[in-house]
């Protein structure tokens, strides 16, 4: 168990695979999508079984909401962008996780979504733990 987990919480194989570990929040767990083309993060709530939003309890949905909001107004301060994305979707990856995604006009990918388009592009290694960085002292 990773410091900050919550007994009986496994993170999916994929969304590991796909993200790097920001910090630990109330109920989640915050990461990068390792995917440069946008400043994208993800909250995964510590709930183990938890694949819609309304599998959470009243309490931690309204947690979820407000680490979403934090975590949205945080990424907006960071990258000045013109809009915020959030949404859960889980049809490829069934354990539930919130995307927050700054865009801007023009874009890869601009005014559609962020999901199936083009080619993922890898940060280098240090440009990513520079954004978490910046991530962290937003928030």
């Amino acid at each position: 168990m990773l410091p900050g987990q919550k007994a009986g919480f496994e993170l999916d194989r994929r969304l590991e695979a796909d993200s790097e570990q920001v910090m630990w929040l109330g109920l989640c767990e915050l990461r990068v999508m390792n995917d440069r083309r946008w400043p994208w993060l993800m909250l995964v709530p510590q709930r183990p079984g938890a694949e819609e939003i309304h599998d959470l309890t009243p309490l931690d949905q309204a947690m979820l909401t407000f680490e979403t909001n934090m975590v949205a107004q945080g990424l907006k301060k960071v990258t000045g962008c013109t809009k915020i994305n959030s949404a859960a979707l889980g049809n490829i990856v069934r354990q539930l996780h919130v995307h927050v995604i700054a865009r801007n006009e023009g874009d890869a990918g601009w005014p559609g979504p962020v999901w199936g388009h083009g080619i993922r592009e890898p940060y280098r290694r240090e440009d990513l733990h520079r954004f978490a960085d910046q991530v962290r002292k937003a928030l």
